[in-house]
């Protein structure tokens, strides 16, 4: 209702300026020798009460946008949305007047007792009015609502974007993040290699060395000494081989779901980790595995390299949108642009999600992930 109230103020002021710019703007169209100058002050003036009408917009109907547009743009907007505004604060003097009309018969009938002829009204008036008042409420309230409506659709549809330039920014984005995809898989292959080459192939070769010296030893006993340590080198080779393929993808995100994964993640973390998880039912693959890469991740780089306590995890959201929010009581510093969280923005961008890094010097670090469920 305070943005209706201001749109109805600003639509008078914005009928003043047409009807004083319209002669100018006639005549300068007609005059231009073939050009479709708009005079510089009316142009101002158009620009100033469109940006203003923005700002009401974004702060009371929760319409942002910010296309750019031209001052012929801007005077066909302020033409539109005058006669919405005046509709609106009609509406609005129409709901005053029956709210103070409410009031004088309620005084009248039982604070006052101002009867009708000294006779206090019967039963049936007052249920009659009173259903005939909520009635005209709930249209004055609807009229609100589609005023509101209306204003936002005024709005998108002279200074929104075209559909020719959305479908160029749409096509842009799927392009870029395309790009990112293939960017993001080759830095996962170059880690899985990484780790495979400094851990499990290194125990492997340890592995072979010591069978190869059981097999040339003549002593029985250094020959079982050799073996049982082949035998625990296999078994430290096969838990980085366990630890690799974990982390490359868990099992149980396949199986038992998110909540699982991350309360793996929790238990496998050298930091108290405190999960919070209320998703109603269970996302889209494709949003759990984002969501629980996000999740390690950053869990990973605050025991590494934030010098953090703890950290908490809260994953939320509904059947819409998944939010994920990741936050540590470390030192801060941490690079949005670094490998690991670029390649975390790479992957939430991938399913039109959003990732946002804030990690001031000090700290604390949160990590903010939304991931679209359509």
């Amino acid at each position: 209702m305070a943005g209706l109230a201001l749109g109805a103020a600003t639509a008078a002021a914005e009928l003043a300026l047409l009807a004083v710019a319209a002669p100018l703007l006639v005549y300068a169209l007609a005059f231009a020798r073939g050009g479709h100058r708009v005079p510089a002050a009316l142009a101002r003036a158009a620009g100033r009460l469109t940006e203003l009408e923005r700002r009401r917009l974004a702060a009371f109907l929760d319409y942002r946008d910010t296309t750019p547009y031209g001052p012929l743009k801007a005077i066909a907007y302020l033409t539109l949305r005058v006669p919405v505004g005046l509709l609106g604060g009609a509406i609005l003097v129409l709901v005053g007047y029956g709210a103070e009309l409410a009031v004088r018969l309620a005084a009248g009938w039982w604070i006052t007792g101002d009867h009708l002829d000294g006779i206090p009204p019967a039963w049936w008036i007052v249920g009659y009015l009173t259903v005939l008042g909520a009635v005209l409420l709930f249209l004055a309230v609807q009229g609100l609502l589609g005023v509101a409506l209306l204003e936002r659709r005024v709005a998108r549809a002279v200074l929104g974007p075209s559909p020719l330039a959305e479908y160029e920014a749409r096509i842009a984005h799927l392009a870029t993040s395309r790009a990112e995809v293939v960017d993001a898989v080759d830095d996962e292959r170059r880690r899985i290699e990484r780790d495979l080459h400094d851990g499990v192939q290194q125990r492997l070769v340890a592995l072979g060395m010591l069978i190869g010296r059981a097999r040339r030893a003549g002593d029985g006993d250094r020959r079982r000494d050799l073996l049982a340590q082949a035998h625990e080198e296999s078994q430290r080779a096969l838990a980085d081989l366990r630890e690799v393929a974990w982390r490359v993808y868990p099992a149980a995100l396949d199986g038992e779901g998110l909540r699982t994964a991350l309360e793996t993640v929790a238990e496998r973390s050298p930091l108290p980790v405190e999960i919070d998880y209320a998703v109603p039912g269970r996302p889209p693959h494709a949003v759990e595995t984002a969501a629980y890469f996000v999740v390690t991740e950053a869990v990973t780089n605050a025991a590494k390299h934030s010098g953090a306590t703890r950290v908490r995890v809260a994953v939320g959201g509904d059947a819409r949108m998944v939010r994920v929010r990741i936050e540590d009581d470390g030192g801060g510093g941490a690079d949005p642009a670094g490998g690991g969280l670029a390649g975390l923005a790479r992957r939430a961008a991938a399913l039109d999600g959003v990732l946002t890094v804030a990690s001031p010097p000090g700290g604390p670090t949160v990590i903010e992930a939304e991931l679209p469920c359509g």
